[in-house]
């Protein structure tokens, strides 16, 4: 092999690991910021030095549990190596592709989550035994959890409820209990339209890809949808106008119609353009649920930030 050939073949190798790192699905860990988000309610705090010492720390954050989460990404696609290459998408993926050894995955796995969780406990201790707790239940999903029915969604919605409790723990925030409830009903809605979708494209070989599939229907899984969705977006509501520590005058009230309307996109996407199986490539692509999802951002910063100062004038 010529010396071209082998940096051809150590780029290919290079961007192939870094493609079974799913770059895409970092966008999750955009829930880290919620603890940031929720301090600016702090009249104090908006753009004082503390600010981006705040900032800083939810960065670095969403930094570790991005490694934490890659590695888990890795060691899901070795074990599921079998079943991937009989799947229609799955298959692309670079280690059921071939372009990734497995060893490597494995090898990359244990540094990934050793700097992740050297890392978390760097940043705070009860962020460290969260992140480590996330990967302890992320490797009992991938080796027994998610062939369980009911249980494997309910454990794809932790993955996001922890993401937005370290995100708190590392700032030492104080957030309603309401939104990790909202959070977690969320994740539960992904979780659920996403087995759909698998067990619409897999059809009758749903069963043979993933144990779990072969106990739902698309019958039963839009009716969770459908409790899921009403309960998100009333524990939403809810906390708009009854949680402690938000502005005065249930300001927070106007961001619900950003909520119904994202979940209602959602759900039209899942069911006229057959989508769901992968939320953060909904994120990425359609426009809407991008726009809405900002417009909710901007709004309830807005808020948390000066909501207090507009009631008072």
């Amino acid at each position: 092999m010529t010396n071209i050939e082998k940096k051809s073949a150590g780029l290919s190798l290079l961007l192939g690991l870094v493609k079974a790192l799913r770059p895409k699905q970092w966008t999750k860990n955009v829930l880290l910021y919620a603890g940031f988000l929720f301090t600016l309610n702090k009249k104090w705090f908006l753009f004082q030095p503390s600010m981006w010492q705040a900032l800083l720390q939810a960065t670095l954050a969403v930094i570790v549990f991005t490694a934490l989460a890659s590695g888990i990404y890795l060691i899901n696609d070795v074990t599921d190596l079998s079943q991937d290459r009989l799947h229609p998408t799955k298959r692309h993926r670079p280690i059921a592709a071939g372009h990734v050894p497995p060893w490597l995955a494995v090898v990359m796995t244990v540094l990934l989550e050793a700097v992740g969780l050297w890392g978390a406990f760097k940043l705070s201790s009860s962020f460290g035994w969260v992140g480590l707790s996330y990967v302890l239940i992320q490797l009992a999903y991938t080796y027994s959890l998610k062939h369980m029915v009911i249980i494997d969604v309910f454990v794809l919605a932790s993955g996001f409820v922890l993401r937005a409790v370290s995100g708190v723990l590392v700032l030492s925030a104080d957030i309603s209990p309401w939104l990790y409830i909202v959070t977690f009903l969320g994740a539960l809605f992904l979780g659920l339209c996403k087995r759909r979708h698998e067990l619409s494209l897999l059809a009758e070989d749903a069963g043979r890809h993933r144990k779990s599939l072969s106990h739902y229907s698309t019958e039963l899984l839009d009716q969770m949808i459908s409790i899921v969705t009403a309960s998100t977006i009333m524990a939403y509501s809810l906390y708009t106008f009854s949680a402690q520590g938000l502005p005065p005058g249930h300001l927070m009230m106007l961001t619900i119609p950003y909520v119904l309307y994202g979940m209602l996109r959602y759900l039209y996407l899942v069911h006229m353009h057959k989508l769901g199986g992968s939320p953060e490539e909904i994120l990425l692509r359609d426009r809407p649920i991008l726009a809405v999802l900002l417009m909710w951002a901007v709004t309830a910063a807005a808020i948390l930030a000066y909501g207090r100062t507009l009631v008072a004038s």
